[in-house]
């Protein structure tokens, strides 16, 4: 039986491994009460206390709007607080609240938990030229917006 050509389908394990993370990962941590979205917000507040709403959804890659609703959940169940900007009185401040330090570290446990998983059996050599040949795409990747971004079409 012959292989397909791997340069034309090495996207397809990619996401699917990204969907199988994110799948297990939500099923593991359904008992914590918390989606995904949420963990992710919790996480990047703890890293970037103080960050914006605007900031945070730009680091999450999601809309405003929806952000805003997952700080709104997260303020509810006392896992992050809003405080107001001293310099700008439309900007809200994020940070997370002593009930998130326990979600976090129970959050790590599952992520590393699955990792363990999903690394079973990959010797460390393999990992790091996987994760080699993973960098070198993204910076290709990154490069072409680089060559497309406004200032330098405008310049070519």
């Amino acid at each position: 039986m012959n292989r397909p050509d791997p340069r034309s389908t090495f996207a397809y394990p990619l996401l699917d491994v990204t969907r199988l993370l994110r799948k297990h990962f939500d099923r593991r941590a359904e008992p914590l009460g918390l989606t995904r979205a949420q963990w992710r917000a919790i996480k990047m507040i703890h890293r970037h206390e103080g960050i914006s709403q605007k900031a945070l959804a730009e680091l999450l890659e999601m809309e405003p709007i929806p952000v805003s609703r997952v700080i709104d959940r997260l303020q509810q169940a006392g896992f992050v607080e809003r405080r107001a900007d001293p310099q700008d009185r439309r900007v809200w401040r994020l940070h997370t609240l002593p009930r998130a330090d326990a979600v976090l570290d129970d959050m790590e446990v599952i992520a590393a938990g699955l990792r363990d998983v999903a690394l079973a059996g990959i010797s460390d050599a393999e990992l790091i030229a996987c994760l080699d040949v993973l960098e070198r795409m993204k910076q290709n990747l990154a490069a072409l917006d680089d060559k497309t971004s406004p200032k330098n079409t405008a310049t070519n």
